[in-house]
């Protein structure tokens, strides 16, 4: 793809990321493993931003998997994937050709939250892209690599305007921030509960025109920060109404999930692009935030035994995986008003494609091509309204 004829034969600007020039398209970090090199790297390869999601990337390397799947020991699991982040990052970097831009998506929820930054920065990433809390440490953890962007996700202005402030103290300003939208968005949500989702404080039509003037108190050019907005995002209609409210890029993750080069299992991809409305479905997830997937057999079962889950639910004395992937677990710590289940268990089980057992975490909006599994070009193409989907079978 031709990046400059792209960007004038549409009329966009590109996305501007510490002195690099993109396609204005990001895709979203997506685990455990949705999103690893194949999918980030295609992406990256055609001049956007590709994002590898960290977490337990080991589910990708059967020697890891062998090594690991019966262990006990936190640490050496925890090794083990710090080795496949290593070995995503150099794989996806070999698919881009050096094309674009390459991040790793890092969960400020997770215990290895400051290992992951670390290894990626160390394995020659391009960005870090922090959500699933305030990553006020960010710019300390990548101190040592000042050429690498380090990039928040955040929901409303409020959140923005405290993390920027913080981040001043540090002499670093966010090369970007992601604006996730709850009420579109799949897998974890910024909010602080389910009844928080359709807040009017975390539309874009409010968060963008909001940051961009606080932005302006304390003399940072509009352009300096790109706002990239996420959630809800399925036409070229819906990218150029929020380049119009100062937006400079746009993400999307579960339109990349279901390309033909996505990372997950074709069941996956099956599960998420054939959902209808009522299929998706909000809950507490285990790490405290809510969360919104498809109902499947699992997820039904489990919200039919939550009640019961949680009256019963009790501090345990390990992690049942003897992994620790979080920094507070519902099912581990017995905090009875979230979720009562292994997520990495059931995220997994998704990965394979296993829709009797897995947990598919799915946004809210349809699907440019509806049913259809198509490459990420197709997908990148129509956002930049240069193609036209056929729309069967989507989400109404």
């Amino acid at each position: 793809m031709d990046l400059q004829n792209t960007l004038e034969e549409n009329r966009f600007a590109p996305l501007m990321i510490r002195g690099r020039a993109l396609l204005p398209i990001v895709q979203g970090g997506m685990g455990v493993g949705i999103s690893a090199h194949r999918l980030a790297g295609s992406v990256a390869r055609l001049g956007a931003m590709g994002t590898i999601s960290s977490v337990d990337l080991r589910r990708h390397h059967a020697d890891l998997m062998r090594e690991t799947v019966h262990c006990r020991d936190r640490s050496t699991i925890d090794r083990a994937n710090l080795v496949a982040l290593d070995r995503e990052i150099v794989a996806a970097r070999t698919i881009a050709g050096g094309h674009g831009m390459l991040a790793v998506n890092v969960m400020r929820a997770v215990s290895s939250y400051a290992d992951y930054v670390q290894q990626a920065c160390t394995s020659g990433i391009d960005a870090i892209v922090v959500g699933a809390g305030l990553p006020l440490d960010l710019p300390d953890l990548a101190a040592e690599f000042p050429d690498i962007a380090l990039i928040p996700i955040l929901s409303d202005a409020r959140g923005i305007q405290l993390l920027v402030k913080k981040w001043e103290r540090k002499h670093r300003l966010p090369d970007a921030i992601v604006i996730e939208h709850p009420r579109y968005a799949g897998g974890h949500l910024g909010a602080a509960k389910v009844e928080d989702l359709a807040d009017s404080r975390f539309d874009f039509e409010q968060v963008i025109p909001a940051t961009l003037a606080f932005f302006r108190t304390l003399g940072i050019a509009d352009d300096a920060i790109p706002l990239i907005p996420a959630g809800g995002i399925n036409s070229p209609q819906r990218v150029r109404e929020l380049f119009a409210l100062g937006a400079r890029g746009v993400q999307l993750g579960t339109a990349f999930a279901v390309t033909e080069e996505g990372d997950a299992a074709p069941e996956f991809k099956a599960v998420l692009a054939n959902a209808r409305p009522e299929d998706v479905v909000e809950f507490m997830s285990v790490a405290g935030l809510p969360a919104r997937a498809v109902r499947t057999p699992w997820l039904e079962n489990y919200l039919r035994h939550l009640p019961a889950m949680q009256a019963a639910a009790r501090r345990k004395p390990r992690c049942t995986l003897h992994f620790d992937c979080l920094i507070q677990c519902g099912l581990r710590d017995g905090i009875a008003h979230i979720g009562q289940f292994c997520i990495d268990t059931q995220l997994a089980a998704a990965l394979r494609g296993d829709v009797k057992k897995g947990l598919f975490f799915r946004g809210a909006a349809a699907l440019p091509f509806g049913s259809e599994i198509r490459p990420v070009r197709d997908l990148i193409d129509y956002l930049l309204g240069t193609r036209a989907p056929v729309l069967r079978h989507c989400m109404r």
